[in-house]
């Protein structure tokens, strides 16, 4: 846990987005506290960790989702040595997709 991130507020913060039950909720509230541009950003980082996952080139990246190569270049840092963040919700949206599957 990065200590400097921690605090009161962004505790709070991060209950609230636990609290949400499905998505229709995660819609309401994020678009109520981001930009259309923040929204966007953050779940296009999201696409770049889940294709770096995979094993794609960061062309291949750029090209499917029109980040630059420095946004690929910083997600592939977060990705190993980072807090494991974007791994732990890739494999567990994985093991969700998979267990829909069975």
């Amino acid at each position: 846990m990065n200590s400097k991130l921690k605090n009161e507020n962004t505790d709070l913060f991060f209950r609230a987005v636990l609290s949400l039950k499905d998505s229709d909720e995660c819609y309401d509230f994020f678009e109520d506290l981001c930009t259309v541009s923040e929204l966007q950003a953050m779940a296009q980082r999201f696409h770049v960790a889940r294709l770096l996952s995979e094993g794609k080139t960061y062309q291949e990246i750029s090209a499917e989702t029109g980040a630059s190569t420095a946004t690929i270049s910083r997600i592939n840092k977060c990705l190993e040595y980072g807090t494991d963040g974007y791994k732990t919700a890739l494999k567990r949206l994985n093991d969700a997709h998979d267990d829909r599957r069975s």
